[in-house]
């Protein structure tokens, strides 16, 4: 049985948004599930505060706001500490 990581992408659709999300979308394994979700839909708002989102873009892996989103921008080598990418 497969156990996928649920990567969540909280965007604007701003360009750095749209930079993250390649960011992620080319690290991501085969057991990432990565969904792109769109801050002007209210349920995804409501998601986002929940985990705490105060910036955008934003990243979640398996529910947990990625350390590198908590105030800052996205980086790679935070990500992948969060676990994408790691096969």
């Amino acid at each position: 049985m497969s156990n996928k990581r649920k990567i969540e992408v909280f965007s604007a659709g701003c360009g750095l948004c749209e930079e993250t999300i390649e960011m992620v979308k080319r690290m991501a394994c085969s057991s990432c599930e990565v969904s792109i979700l769109d801050m002007k839909d209210a349920s995804t708002r409501a998601r986002a505060k929940e985990l705490g989102v105060r910036s955008l873009p934003a990243v979640a892996v398996n529910g947990v706001l990625a350390l590198c989103c908590a105030g800052r921008g996205p980086n790679e080598s935070a990500l992948r500490a969060a676990g994408i990418g790691a096969g």
